[in-house]
């Protein structure tokens, strides 16, 4: 398994903390977001990480190559240009091996979620990529027919949808992303033209001729920690560990 941490956000929810650190340095149960994340990603069986970065990368940097982690850490560096979530992983295609599927990490994801056991199941489903998705109240969800192959996405705010099977799309149900997916090396190969672009409407694109797939998570802990609510609340939960 290969892994890729999404650590380049801005995190302006987080106001003050993220005015002299990036996101991934803001710190629950005295370590910080980025140590959260490759820990677990190590503790699954990464044999590589690759991390990008943007906002403070020079501390972001410092942080990963000042540690040693027991496996192969590398940064994509987008200090230049955010390239968003699909930009970032097409910039960083070239530092991976070609030959294993990769394990994406949101960086201000907590998750209990067993990441060896989702790595199985997307190699036993042959998707293109797996998107990992709870059953939890927000505003914008993926829809997935009955056999979890992604229908399209609906912003329950707005109204607005993004259909990628119309046949399909009405009755099936709605589940909200986990910031954590698994795509197949072979999916480098149809990254769009351009370097700029949400790895959400790439999958809606390709969910139309492609088979890209939701895991469904329903373990005990999720916490998205780029919200000040739920940081709070993070550090609460790991202070106490």
């Amino acid at each position: 398994m290969e892994a890729m941490i999404f650590a380049a956000g801005l995190g302006t929810r987080l106001e003050g903390e993220t005015a002299d650190k990036p996101k991934a340095l803001v710190d629950v149960g005295r370590k910080p977001l980025i140590q959260h994340a490759i820990e677990k990603l190590v503790n699954a069986g990464a044999s590589k990480i690759v991390v990008n970065v943007h906002h403070y990368a020079e501390l972001l940097t410092g942080f990963i190559k000042g540690h040693s982690w027991g496996v192969d850490v590398q940064v994509s560096d987008e200090s230049g240009r955010l390239l968003e979530t699909g930009g970032g992983l097409k910039k960083a295609a070239p530092l991976f091996s070609g030959k294993e599927a990769i394990l994406i990490y949101n960086v201000d994801i907590l998750s209990s979620l067993n990441l060896r056991l989702l790595y199985q199941s997307h190699l036993e489903s042959s998707a293109l990529a797996t998107l990992v998705v709870r059953d939890r109240e927000t505003s914008r969800y993926l829809k997935f027919d009955e056999e979890m192959k992604l229908s399209g996405w609906l912003n329950k705010s707005s109204g607005e949808t993004k259909i990628s099977r119309p046949d399909v799309f009405e009755q099936s149900k709605e589940l909200a992303f986990s910031g954590i997916q698994i795509v197949q090396p072979e999916i480098f190969e149809l990254f769009p033209s351009e370097d700029r672009f949400s790895i959400t409407d790439w999958y809606l694109e390709l969910a139309k001729t492609k088979t890209i797939k939701g895991y469904f998570d329903a373990s005990d802990l999720w916490m998205d920690v780029g919200k000040p609510a739920e940081l709070k609340a993070a550090r609460k939960r790991f202070s106490v560990q």
